[in-house]
């Protein structure tokens, strides 16, 4: 199974070192989003903030950005 790097780009840059075993590409965009949604409620309940811009690079195993997860495409927000 593929080994996928998730590196978080919010205010400041975590790279992953570690990285995550799933079947696809595909997979590993949907686990970058559950982990962009946690995020985005961790921050907001501790900063009272959302920054939409913040993003997920999904990296596969020979270093190549497959995807990216912006924070702006994983919600829905209304009034």
């Amino acid at each position: 199974m593929p080994r996928f790097y998730f590196h978080l780009h919010n205010d400041i840059d975590v790279p992953d070192e570690e990285g995550k075993e799933l079947p696809d590409l595909n997979g590993a965009r949907i686990w970058a989003e559950c982990q962009a949604r946690m995020l985005i409620g961790q921050i907001a309940k501790e900063q009272g903030r959302v920054v939409l811009h913040h993003r997920i690079d999904i990296e596969d195993e020979y270093g190549l950005v497959g995807d990216t997860v912006w924070f702006r495409d994983v919600l829905q927000i209304e009034d």
